[in-house]
């Protein structure tokens, strides 16, 4: 047995360890990792968000379902991988989406169906919200569902006792604590970075105009409570313990950190929490998200202000809708080829066809495509029709299509990042990548550079991503030292010596990528069209 192997069996079984849950908008993961932070175990659930009653949701019970199948999937990586049986962990965090809408009862029980993030449906209330505080409110923000459930004069709004998100709702089960990290709660309600806590003002603000259609709610009461990273969350009850793991085996005590949004969790595995670095989170939804030396000098509507998980002002553009549309394309491609009798496996299916697109030509060659499966704001669109569109001299050939199906996944983003760094000036020392889409070697990050006309760096700790970023947040819970910052701890005891690959914007894709999104702008009205046919 090689000393690697004992050393992470000692780990496991001393308690040496941190595990990272994260709830993704396609799949739920857990990932266990060691005291040099490398992964030791992961663990995964597949799930879908459904459209019901033209809202997209997700069930409770696949929540918790979901966790034990990935949690069970990680113990059996471990006794697999290291031999010894998992019954418990150093620290623990939980992640997920961030916004939406959980309303619960004194009771704790659900109100409503769970509204993700991917509702566009709260518009009057974003709006009204936005003018009122002087701050952009994004439709998919927490008090904005809850607003315009006051507008609509929603039953259920006289009995809410809690509001709070995917993860502060499992973090809760878990411990009895209603507390969330500043990062996910900075989407919920603007956070006052001079205090760490919800803005008393605007919470005063909000209170008078519900209270001017009826509602008497008092919003502090209903939030939960703000912690930033490294603080005490809590720690996991019995009943915490079986609901991830029925079999009884995992033992309850463990400390946990506060729960943080999927945005929070993906900066901090990309080492970008400090000023002038930045990320790109590229999945289901693809979002930026830039640490900024100072605010914003006024209110634009493509980006919105979200805190770091230890508090830092972010500005973020979050676009609805990232890679979907491409993966649907993709595995169209797979089902051809499985007619022609080829099975092929997925990952090379993804990296044969994305590094296809290598060889497109830079301005798209005429093609256009919209990615839009739903409302995508930044854009001001309430609902959105996926389309591909082509020009009669076009270049039609399956390189520039799988480019332009890429561009399409980065078009939107590039609108809000345009807002940031041309019309706010913000600098940028460093842009990080991960997500799905980059996960095909240099593909998805010379477009991404091509896009924003930046560098792009991946790293190969942050490959497990958003799971491995809240495994990290706990071990920072449990292990920092005295005065120590989530930047500094980073730098020092994660990514210190870590291998990076950065790559540089090259000028012809960067000029390709501007007339495409010249035409791309211009081709608006058509997807406009399309979602007004209903």
């Amino acid at each position: 047995m090689s000393d690697m192997t004992t050393d992470a069996r000692d780990a496991i079984t001393q308690g040496r360890t941190a595990l990272g849950i994260e709830l993704g908008s396609t799949r739920i993961k857990a990932v266990l990792i060691g005291p040099d932070h490398a992964p030791l175990a992961v663990g995964g659930s597949d799930w879908e968000n459904q459209f019901v009653d033209r809202r997209w949701t997700y069930a409770l019970e696949d929540v918790w379902s979901g966790l034990q199948e990935a949690y069970a999937g990680l113990v059996a990586d471990v006794r697999g991988r290291h031999g010894v049986e998992l019954t418990t962990v150093g620290a623990l965090g939980v992640s997920a989406m961030m916004h939406g809408y959980l309303a619960l009862d004194a009771d704790g029980e659900l109100l409503t169906p769970f509204r993700t993030w991917r509702n566009t449906s709260t518009g009057p209330a974003a709006e009204r919200l936005s003018e009122l505080l002087g701050y952009n409110i994004p439709h998919r923000w927490s008090v904005a569902h809850l607003v315009q459930a006051v507008l609509d004069d929603e039953p259920h709004v006289a009995d809410v006792a809690h509001l709070t998100t995917l993860a502060g709702y499992v973090h809760a089960r878990l411990t009895g604590e209603r507390v969330l990290g500043v990062g996910d709660a900075s989407g919920m309600f603007p956070i006052d970075v001079a205090t760490g806590g919800y803005d008393a003002g605007m919470l005063a603000q909000v209170d008078a105009l519900v209270a001017e259609h009826g509602a008497t709610l008092r919003l502090a009461d209903l939030l939960p409570v703000v912690r930033t990273a490294g603080d005490p969350a809590g720690e996991l009850t019995a009943e915490g313990a079986r609901l991830l793991d029925p079999s009884g085996a995992l033992q309850p005590g463990v400390p946990m950190c506060p729960p943080e949004g999927d945005a929070g969790t993906g900066m901090v595995a990309t080492n970008s929490v400090a000023p002038r670095t930045g990320n790109v989170s590229a999945g289901t939804s693809i979002f930026a998200m830039v640490v900024l030396e100072q605010p914003l000098s006024r209110v634009h509507r493509e980006l919105d202000l979200v805190t770091t998980p230890a508090g830092d002002l972010v500005a973020m553009v979050h676009c609805n809708n990232g890679a979907s549309e491409l993966n649907s394309w993709v595995r169209l491609f797979g089902e051809f080829a499985g007619a022609l009798g080829v099975e092929v496996d997925s990952a090379r299916l993804f990296g044969t066809l994305l590094t296809t697109a290598l060889d497109g030509a830079p301005d798209g060659g005429g093609l256009m495509a919209f990615n839009y499966l739903s409302g995508e704001p930044i854009t001001e669109l309430d609902e959105g029709r996926p389309l591909f569109l082509r020009s009669p001299g076009s270049t039609f050939d399956l390189a520039t299509f799988m480019r332009v199906q890429l561009y399409s996944a980065l078009a939107t983003l590039r609108l809000g990042m345009d807002v940031l760094q041309r019309d706010e000036g913000a600098r940028l020392d460093a842009m990080f990548a991960h997500g799905g889409l980059f996960r095909t070697k240099g593909v998805g990050q010379a477009l991404l550079a091509a896009a924003i006309d930046t560098p792009v760096t991946v790293g190969d700790v942050a490959a497990e991503g958003g799971p491995w970023g809240m495994a990290t947040l706990a071990a920072f819970r449990a292990g920092r030292a005295e005065g120590q910052t989530l930047a500094d701890y980073l730098a020092e005891r994660v990514f210190a010596g870590a291998a990076l690959e950065t790559v540089e914007p090259d000028p012809a894709d960067v000029a390709g990528f501007a007339q495409f999104i010249e035409h791309y702008v211009a081709a608006l009205p058509v997807e406009r069209a399309a979602a007004a046919l209903g």
